[in-house]
């Protein structure tokens, strides 16, 4: 039985990623700094949760030993350039520190598409070095770029049904952007199919759905799915670019995660599609699902679903 550690498998990703393995009957180690954060799998069979915190070197070094791969899914969408270098720079680079210490070789790290250390977004800046960091260290390592990610618990198209059900017309940002969204349980059997083919490591896939919307598009069909309106979504005002930047500079004053930052803007000035010049889904056996048959099962209803309580009850531990 192969023992899998994930960082980050709290997370909207990493619950799909443990349900995955847990199938493939792995024994999962969820690392997370409040326990309470992982309340929603600590009843899973074969999963343990370890109170940890995965940026003090040494305590990471102790939970990566006895392992057999690490899944590194740890990432923030806003933030300060030190914030998104703490996460994903630093982090990775005491995660290979942590492996070459503890003999474990194998890492499937998932990144961003749009990676690159010349985008004007610090986060896909930072993306791309802690990339350079993992690549360098010469363990067994395996990227996975995905688009934006969508599925019942996303933060992404619920966020902007739920504005269209409380504002007659949506100020959007951006609005041309484009994107090629994917199906998180794509995401999490990617990284599933990379855990179990070595002839992953050393390359990286661009994690793609099979269609590319423009984010006024995407708005549109939250609208719709959700039945808002009649079923016809709200009106959208396509924002021009200095008043998108003013919109998001008072967003990110605003408490908690801004719905849009200055960064995110910086980053969706380069389209979030597939270059096709690396490996997608279909190699890895995947046939990513479109959005319009998974979207209105969840945006329909408003009601996010999961397969967690079905696979507590096998466990026997209510």
């Amino acid at each position: 039985m192969k023992k899998i550690l994930i960082l980050g498998g709290t997370g909207f990703v990493g619950t799909h990623v443990c349900e995955k393995l847990i199938k493939q009957q792995c024994s999962v180690t969820v690392a997370t700094r409040r326990r309470d954060s992982a309340r929603h799998l600590q009843l899973l069979p074969l999963l343990e949760v370890a109170e940890v915190n995965v940026h003090d070197p040494a305590a990471l070094a102790a939970l990566v030993a006895g392992h057999d791969a690490v899944v590194n899914l740890i990432a923030i969408l806003h933030g300060t350039e030190a914030a998104f270098d703490r996460a994903h720079v630093q982090l990775p680079q005491k995660l290979v520190q942590a492996c070459q210490s503890s003999g474990v070789r194998r890492i499937v790290h998932v990144s961003a598409l749009g990676a690159s250390p010349s985008s004007a977004s610090m986060y896909q800046r930072s993306k791309a070095r802690g990339e350079a960091v993992l690549l360098a260290s010469k363990l067994d390592v395996t990227l996975l770029r995905p688009s934006v990610i969508f599925g019942a618990e996303d933060k992404f198209l619920n966020t902007f049904a739920a504005l269209q059900a409380v504002f007659p017309v949506i100020p959007l940002a951006a609005s041309g952007a484009r994107f090629q969204p994917v199906w998180v349980e794509d995401v999490a059997s990617a990284v599933l199919r990379c855990l179990q083919d070595s002839h992953t490591t050393g390359q990286t896939f661009e994690v793609c759905g099979p269609e590319v919307f423009t984010l006024k598009e995407l708005v549109q069909w939250a609208g719709r799915y959700a039945g808002v309106n009649g079923g016809r979504g709200r009106p959208l005002l396509a924002l021009p670019d200095a008043l998108a930047r003013l919109q998001a500079w008072l967003m990110e004053l605003m408490p908690g995660d801004p719905v849009l930052s200055r960064d995110n803007l910086d980053a969706m000035k380069t389209d979030n599609v597939a270059s096709g010049l690396l490996p997608g889904l279909e190699a890895l056996g995947i046939h990513p699902a479109a959005l319009a048959a998974i979207a209105p099962g969840y945006l329909g209803a408003r009601n996010p679903r999961s397969g967690l309580t079905a696979m507590r009850q096998t466990a026997g531990r209510f």
